[in-house]
């Protein structure tokens, strides 16, 4: 575990890269073989605007970077934050109390916010909008979302208590996890539900993007389930009932046009509609 901290504590610039394109190649493949949906769409086409905004969202976090390693380094020479009040503990246990605490501070918070706060939604819109929902979608993040997304970072290190390692482990995880949970892909119903009561599975998150109230405002977990379940806002459907998009914002090739996705988050609000609810399992 030592040695596992401490890589991330150094992990290179080439490494992290490496993360990103190799899980964004591995599920990208992998849509082709395992579909959920047969969308019969070009997959480059769609892919480009939500590559944009990856790349949109890497240069925010390269540019900041500088304020994750200066409080990370704070917290720890001031012994600041949940982490460093706590008794001492066995290793690992640190490390996964640190990752599921950044997870809710860093994740699912801003998430929620996002939600319930109408000028953040819009802006969370350029998420949401996506028609075809596939593993690109997950870092398709307007540029003023991925600096909300920073700022709740910064706070989850600073009232965490959280080391750069730790920090640079769950970012890790927390990439891969999205790429997962959005990819196009299939599984088998009953160990997608099995994975779902630990980890945010392909068919939970995709319940998310499902176009009408309530179930776009549930299931706002990144790595971990936990938080939804045991905040109340875990909501189950069918799979194949699941219509992507938002209801209010139907217009697919203005969606799918990087120019209008830019602008997208200056439009007037437009209050949502309400789907009926499937019993919570």
């Amino acid at each position: 575990m030592e040695q596992l901290i401490h890589y991330f504590e150094t992990i290179p610039s080439l490494h992290r890269s490496a993360i990103l394109v190799g899980g964004l190649t591995f599920f990208w493949l992998l849509e082709g073989s395992l579909p959920l949906f047969k969308f019969g769409y070009n997959k480059w086409k769609h892919a480009l605007p939500n590559l944009f905004f990856t790349f949109t969202t890497i240069l925010i976090n390269f540019a900041l970077a500088f304020l994750l390693l200066n409080t990370a380094d704070w917290v720890g020479v001031h012994n600041f934050g949940i982490l460093n009040w706590l008794p001492e503990m066995p290793l690992w246990l640190y490390i996964t109390l640190g990752v599921l605490l950044m997870d809710f501070v860093g994740a699912y918070l801003p998430h929620y916010t996002e939600h319930k706060v109408p000028p953040l939604w819009m802006v969370h819109l350029v998420h949401h909008s996506d028609h075809k929902v596939d593993t690109t979608t997950a870092n398709r993040h307007h540029p003023l979302e991925s600096l909300i997304r920073y700022v709740f970072t910064l706070a989850g290190v600073f009232i965490i208590g959280a080391p750069i390692g730790i920090v640079m482990l769950y970012q890790s995880i927390s990439l891969v996890a999205t790429q997962f949970s959005h990819a196009n892909i299939k599984l088998p119903k009953k160990l997608d539900y099995l994975l779902s009561f630990v980890l945010v599975s392909p068919d939970m998150h995709k319940i998310h993007h499902h176009y009408q109230l309530p179930y776009t405002d549930a299931n706002y977990g990144n790595i971990f389930s936990i938080w939804d379940r045991l905040l109340g806002t875990y909501i189950y459907m069918d799979r194949e009932r699941i219509v992507y998009g938002v209801d209010t914002f139907p217009n697919e090739t203005e969606n799918s046009s990087l120019k209008h996705l830019l602008k997208q988050p200056f439009q007037g609000y437009r209050r949502p509609t309400t789907d009926t609810v499937d019993k919570a399992l």
